[in-house]
């Protein structure tokens, strides 16, 4: 769904950046040191943090523009960022906040309002906890992955063969290939016996390069989960 701000005529706004933002990190100050950034960086284990006047945004301090930095004391006002530009409205949909944190290799990204006022930040830990709720892979069920050709799959037509079956798709994402016009579809179902999904989708010769319904196998997607969540905590 796109949105363009707060006077949109949706009733309900989804998968926003709003929806992300965490008020725990606090903003560095133009005033404050590079000794004191790299010190907020290590307390709230990210390397990047955002910087403000005030309450307008000025940019994103990297702990690569404070490391190598001659004057430790020196204010951050001073200081040359080489990410100045890296923020996010607050209205933009996730998936731009997912292509930007990955393009930048971002562990934070600051969020501002139509006056580029600041917000608060996006954690990584924030986006993949909000990711993974939101596209049910941790709901019961089971998961196909399907290798369709990027040109002409049909969506209407791939959820009609999981709905013949008498159940539904609570979530769906894809999976490019570099150098292939071949795509991987996940789809997650509302069910653990994926035979009759599994049949039909053979009966309209598509390729199913995996799925998981043991119980087995979801407990060790979830326990992958956890594992990279406790990591990103780290």
């Amino acid at each position: 769904m796109a949105v363009t701000g707060p006077n949109n005529h949706f009733k309900q706004i989804v998968m926003i950046a709003k929806e992300i933002i965490t008020f725990d990190i606090l903003p560095l100050n133009v005033n404050d040191s590079c000794s004191f950034a790299l010190n907020a960086m290590d307390e709230n284990r990210v390397n990047h943090l955002p910087l403000v006047r005030e309450r307008e945004l000025i940019g994103l301090v990297s702990e690569f523009d404070l490391v190598n930095h001659p004057d430790q004391s020196e204010p951050l006002g001073n200081v040359r960022l080489s990410m100045p530009n890296a923020f996010i409205s607050s209205y933009q949909h996730v998936f731009d906040v997912m292509k930007m944190m990955t393009e930048l290799k971002l562990s934070l990204l600051p969020v501002v309002d139509q006056r580029n006022l600041y917000q608060g930040a996006i954690t990584l830990s924030a986006l993949v906890r909000y990711l993974t709720l939101n596209m049910s892979v941790l709901n019961p069920g089971g998961m196909i992955i399907l290798e369709v050709a990027e040109s002409n799959y049909s969506m209407a037509e791939i959820s009609q063969i999981v709905e013949s079956n008498d159940v539904r798709i609570i979530g769906a994402f894809f999976s490019t290939k570099a150098d292939s016009k071949l795509i991987d579809l996940t789809l997650k179902i509302n069910a653990t016996d994926l035979n009759p999904v599994i049949q039909t989708f053979e009966r309209y010769h598509y390729t199913i390069k995996a799925t998981f319904a043991e119980k087995d196998d979801l407990d060790e997607l979830k326990e992958r989960y956890d594992s990279l969540m406790n990591y990103l905590n780290v």
